[in-house]
């Protein structure tokens, strides 16, 4: 196949993972009807990103009872990605027939480590299976509050129907080896997981695109002052009124020369939608190939270490 059909899904985060998950197969079956082959949503869709961190007053007090509060409900709300929560996406797109990519807090359901969550990128094929689980490598800033350190054992493209598929989360398309580890792996289209894709995230995002030479699926999540922990103070300077957008979405298409294909769109619900020519990843590759005629392997060396991820936290299919 050398066209795909890809949707971006852009909303409102959902109050509790079980309507996330509900809302996540609407969404994700209207784009379907619409003709999308491959669905993508944001980092950490279900069950929401914690933007309570950056935008709330004393997060970051030790043994402070509210926010202990939420975070214990971070993770009650958290996917199982070998349990229940991560079989009801796998067979949303079994059922739905879409390659399905999707940013998710993960925990462990039991044994040892399963009191840390993780900033995950998951991948499901039109059959429901899992064919990548990514793990962000390093939290960023107020994250490394809420989540663990990842792995590099989902850093790659996968084969999917459409072409190969990789991504990233937020802050990693600034870790210049990473990036180069996506594109040692092939990707024909990448997914660039953010909270809200602000102006620099914009900027990533399309610099990854003409680094990468491929489609950059840009996907950022919507949220309102209101939806924030009610057991938390939100800052005054950074949050006038419940009505204020907290998260503002700012997702985009970007082309494999860095142009944008659709969007971006602000403060608004959206799906975007666009036919992907595989064949353009190949007529762009003619001018830069960071990992052929413009890597020069005898001038740098790479490698990405310590593959082999711990049978505790397993990536078979749920």
């Amino acid at each position: 196949m050398t066209t795909i059909h890809a949707a971006v899904i852009q909303a409102e985060i959902a109050s509790d993972l079980a309507t996330g998950l509900e809302q996540t197969a609407d969404l994700a079956r209207d784009a379907r009807h619409a003709g999308a082959e491959l669905v993508v949503f944001p980092e950490t869709w279900l069950p929401g990103y914690p933007v309570w961190l950056d935008v709330c007053r004393d997060v970051a007090l030790w043994n402070h009872a509210p926010v202990k509060a939420v975070f214990a409900r971070l993770g009650a709300n958290s996917v199982s990605v070998a349990g229940a929560t991560g079989q009801a996406l796998s067979r949303s797109a079994a059922d739905i027939g879409i390659t399905l990519v999707v940013g998710v807090s993960e925990r462990l359901e039991e044994g040892p480590g399963r009191g840390t969550l993780y900033n995950a990128l998951l991948t499901y094929g039109p059959d429901g299976t899992l064919l990548n689980h990514h793990r962000k490598l390093m939290p960023t800033y107020t994250e490394r509050l809420v989540w663990g350190t990842g792995d590099v054992d989902g850093l790659r493209a996968v084969p999917t129907p459409g072409g190969r598929v990789g991504g990233l989360i937020c802050w990693e398309h600034w870790m210049p080896l990473a990036r180069q580890a996506l594109h040692e792996s092939g990707e024909d289209v990448h997914v660039a997981a953010w909270p809200t894709v602000t102006e620099m995230h914009q900027v990533a995002s399309r610099h990854y695109a003409f680094e990468g030479r491929c489609f950059v699926l840009a996907a950022g999540s919507l949220m309102r002052a209101d939806a924030l922990p009610s057991e938390l103070i939100a800052h005054p300077d950074r949050v006038a009124g419940p009505g204020d957008w907290v998260l503002r979405g700012g997702s985009a298409i970007i082309g494999p020369d860095g142009a944008y294909l659709a969007g971006p769109v602000y403060d608004a619900p959206c799906a975007l939608h666009t036919e992907l020519d595989l064949m353009r990843v190949r007529e762009e590759s003619m001018t830069l190939d960071v990992t052929g005629h413009y890597h020069r392997p005898e001038c740098f060396e790479f490698s990405v270490q310590g593959r082999g991820r711990d049978s505790r936290a397993s990536t078979a299919r749920p």
